[in-house]
């Protein structure tokens, strides 16, 4: 990671400090962390919520089949000009909470993963309720969801969207950040 790519977070932090989040990307050991419960010999499709500069993508990137379908969200439009330069391959958009369509769109059905760097606990209340209602309309049933936050205030929603199958501590990292490794509940 670059200082470039630092400058862009640290700005983009102060411009709308709610939805970034933190000063600085995340750490190579929170991406590292992140991926690697996710059986990516299975996934075909995947989102990155929150990509910020790529700090994640990066770690995503090399463990994708060549025919895997991977989309970007980012809010910060620098951000996602920097993400769509670095990554021309995935398609970078800029709403989350319209996850279901934009799927739709780029022709795929259900996502087999979902990773998100987004600062839930920022968000109202109704920003929250509509992105999980997102994830988990887009999340195929058995789906996996990695999130990192950096409390455990979320624990209780994510609990009532998807099975939690492990929390993680991760302290090398500014601000030290819990992965929580979820499961989509399988339908009835």
């Amino acid at each position: 990671m670059n200082i470039n790519e630092h400058l862009l977070f640290l700005q983009g932090f102060f411009k709308e400090s709610k939805r970034v989040g933190s000063v600085i990307p995340s750490s190579r050991f929170l991406a590292a962390k992140m991926v690697q419960s996710v059986p990516w010999n299975e996934v075909k499709a995947v989102a990155e919520l929150g990509s910020g500069t790529g700090a994640i993508t990066r770690f995503i990137k090399p463990q994708l089949h060549e025919s895997a379908k991977v989309l970007l969200f980012e809010r910060d439009k620098k951000m996602r000009n920097h993400l769509r330069i670095k990554y021309p391959d995935f398609p970078c958009y800029s709403n989350a909470c319209q996850l279901v369509k934009i799927i739709h769109q780029e022709g795929i059905g259900q996502l087999d993963c979902i990773i998100s760097g987004l600062p839930f606990f920022n968000f109202t209340s109704e920003m929250r309720e509509t992105l999980l209602h997102q994830m988990v309309e887009a999340l195929k049933p058995g789906g996996v969801f990695v999130a990192f936050q950096y409390s455990l205030q979320m624990k209780k929603q994510f609990a009532k969207a998807f099975t939690i199958e492990n929390i993680e501590f991760v302290p090398l990292n500014f601000p030290p950040a819990f992965v929580y490794t979820c499961r989509k509940k399988e339908m009835l």
